[in-house]
């Protein structure tokens, strides 16, 4: 019998997020006959937004991710693992620290994000978390970059080797998504965003833009963060406010974006935004800005979306009567991203490292 490889999956929470969706999707779902998989969790268990069947889950129940570095190392000594997978900065950070004691285990870091506020905050002041970005992270086995521009970004910045970075995408976790069937009898404009209300996204230029449109809509905001009161002041401002209508959290996801005409996206930097290939899974097109990241990895233009660099230009590709077909922008992202195709990569990722 081949010994399965034993792979410990560490996350700081089980909030809502891409980060943790891809995450405990990979650990539930790779082979099990031949990987041995756990999921390690600093957060508490009352947090989880997601269902976790079939693996072991272990809680630390901390309310950060310092807090359980003792209890990190401490269960990475009892299980041995031929492979400890860490996603999300700051705790990549802390398994490269590891990675000095464990010499039998490859430590693997998966990037979450291209961070703008990072490097806008380094520009003011000297950022310990930049020392130790620089010294540690190189001390991962491998770092996993959802785009070709995070890749970039990593090399770049923290001097990694392109030996030591792979671009695996982002699957198509979910294949029981509602079909959005391009038949709106209405001659209002159904909207939506879907994200982390905070100012990377760019919710507020997205206000700007729906100020300035000549036609009548609906816009459909779904997520909660710092900048909530902000936006909405600003909505106020803009006399849109009735237009709007808030979800703060949903697990349906894909039905309110199946029901709407156009996906709206403003962020102004993206790792792999799992929101928009959720958009094309259900058949909505996509308009969104030209920015760093794999957004330019899932639209492609006229076929499931549009790519713009100005305001202007996305008020003019809302007014456009473009008829997208929703089975076109599916199977297009479904070739791409197929969760076979994702995990195929993953796992002869874990077998060869």
């Amino acid at each position: 019998m081949i010994k399965k490889i034993n792979i410990i999956f560490v996350l700081p929470t089980l909030f809502a997020g891409g980060a943790e969706k891809i995450m405990s999707f990979i650990s539930q779902n790779i082979d099990k006959e031949k990987f041995q998989a756990k999921l390690l969790i600093a957060g508490h268990s009352k947090d989880a937004a997601y269902d976790i069947k079939n693996i072991e889950v272990t809680y630390l129940n901390k309310d950060r991710v310092l807090y359980a570095i003792p209890q990190f190392f401490i269960f990475i000594i009892k299980n041995k693992p031929d492979i400890v997978f860490s996603s999300i900065s700051h705790l990549n950070i802390v398994m490269a620290f590891f990675s000095l004691f464990f010499k039998k285990t490859k430590f693997i870091g998966r990037e979450a994000t291209i961070s703008s506020e990072y490097e806008e905050e380094k520009k003011k002041r000297i950022n310990i978390n930049k020392i130790l970005y620089k010294k540690l992270y190189g001390k991962l086995d491998m770092i996993v970059c959802q785009s070709k521009d995070m890749s970039k970004h990593i090399m770049d910045t923290y001097n990694i080797p392109l030996k030591k970075t792979i671009i695996i995408n982002n699957p198509i976790s979910n294949d029981s998504s509602p079909i959005n069937n391009g038949k709106h009898k209405s001659k209002t404009k159904h909207l939506i965003t879907v994200g982390r209300l905070s100012k990377e996204k760019g919710i507020l230029r997205i206000l700007r833009i729906l100020a300035k449109l000549d036609f009548d809509f609906t816009y459909t905001l779904i997520g909660n963060g710092d900048e909530k009161e902000t936006i909405f002041k600003e909505a106020k401002r803009l006399n849109l406010f009735n237009k709007i209508k808030h979800i703060p959290f949903t697990k349906d996801v894909s039905s309110y974006i199946a029901k709407h005409d156009f996906f709206l996206q403003g962020s102004y930097v993206e790792g792999f935004p799992n929101s928009v290939l959720e958009s094309c899974v259900v058949g909505t097109p996509v308009i969104a800005f030209d920015v760093p990241g794999g957004t330019k990895e899932i639209i492609s233009n006229g076929i499931n979306g549009f790519l713009v660099n100005t305001e202007n230009e996305f008020i003019n590709k809302l007014n456009t009567n473009v008829n997208f077909e929703p089975d076109k922008i599916r199977s297009f992202v479904q070739k791409k991203f197929n969760k076979e195709k994702i995990l195929n990569e993953y796992e002869k990722m874990f077998k060869e490292i």
